[in-house]
């Protein structure tokens, strides 16, 4: 399939031609996109399971308290083709996280994640809210964009789901832009308090995708030591740097401004995609950070910088782990107040 045949595919022959805005001076959007849908709290991950419901129900709530919630372009959502998903996971995957979902299963046999049976259907929504955020960026219908998303995604690789995640939402949602839009370079930045081997495995032979992580070293799963930076084409478009616990907004905000933001600059990227995960928060469950809201108010500076390089600021932000209900739904309200005042 050709990148014309699938995008008139995927949005339909009016939307584009009414959206693209080829004649004319182009458009400055001036709204941040924001995609939640009450559809995610359906993933039954299981009783008193931290990768729950009410991470995205908190979220939501906290937002509509916003006085600045209605300015939000609110973004809807639908489940992703096979075509789109398959952008990064195989059609074995895909039929297997499928099957075992409908067949009642508990938990997916790849790996630590709970699944219950609409978790495949949510998981498809997840992916299609993503990259239609990608086409409201991209279209310039909007300036950037937060997705309160879940499952999360970045620890599933193309064959196998772990850590929570089905399907790799800023994945699919890269390799979407690079086919659809045909983006030639894109950045992805990842400050979950841990590592994110799926999305690293993916691109680790590619130059066309530079991927930058902050995590916390010894954790799950173990992987993004600073040695691991690419192999073959795609040597030294990875950058990772681990920190030890206790670790908060002097190291990961030193590494996004000191080695992040001028690799970036180097890289020159037309796109940036950031794996949003707020367990690097104080006080979170799952790990040992001390990053404020305040820290990332300044991440979020740091990475809408990276998307004004050369993207026109054009940036979408994927929410990964979090699981302090209360203080990711805290964090989150900063890092979109950022965004929208870009």
């Amino acid at each position: 399939m050709n990148r014309r045949d699938f995008l008139m595919g995927t949005l339909g022959v009016t939307a584009i031609l009414s959206r693209t805005g080829c004649t004319g001076a182009p458009r400055e959007p001036e709204i941040t996109g924001y995609l939640y849908d009450d559809l995610f709290l359906t993933h039954d991950s299981g009783e008193g399971h931290r990768e729950s419901p009410t991470r995205l129900s908190t979220i939501r709530d906290r937002m509509v308290q916003t006085e600045w919630f209605p300015s939000l372009l609110q973004l809807e959502t639908s489940e992703a083709g096979l075509e789109t998903v398959s952008l990064v996971h195989t059609p074995e995957y895909i039929d297997l996280v499928r099957t075992e979902c409908e067949s009642g299963s508990t938990r997916l046999s790849t790996g630590d994640t709970n699944i219950s049976p609409a978790s495949y259907s949510v998981a498809l929504a997840g992916v299609g809210g993503v990259v239609k955020a990608v086409d409201r960026v991209m279209l310039r219908e909007a300036k950037n964009a937060f997705c309160a998303v879940r499952p999360p995604g970045h620890h599933a690789s193309a064959e196998r789901g772990m850590g929570f995640c089905l399907f790799n939402n800023v994945a699919i949602a890269a390799r979407y832009a690079q086919q659809v839009y045909g983006v030639e370079r894109v950045l992805i930045a990842d400050w979950d308090v841990h590592h994110g081997n799926g999305t690293q495995d993916t691109f680790y032979q590619d130059r066309s995708v530079f991927f930058m992580d902050t995590h916390q070293h010894p954790l799950y799963p173990g992987t993004g030591m600073v040695e691991e930076t690419g192999e073959g084409p795609g040597a030294g478009f990875t950058m990772n740097r681990p920190f030890p616990p206790g670790s908060g907004n002097g190291e990961i905000i030193g590494a996004f401004r000191d080695d992040f933001l001028p690799a970036a600059r180097e890289f020159q990227p037309d796109l940036t995609i950031v794996s949003a995960g707020f367990d690097s928060r104080v006080d979170d469950p799952l790990g040992s950070f001390e990053v404020t809201d305040e820290g990332y108010r300044e991440l979020t500076r740091i990475v809408l910088e990276i998307a004004h390089i050369n993207g026109g600021g054009r940036l979408v932000s994927v929410l990964e782990g979090g699981y302090n209900p209360a203080g990711l739904a805290s964090a989150v309200e900063v890092h979109v107040d950022e965004l929208r005042k870009a």
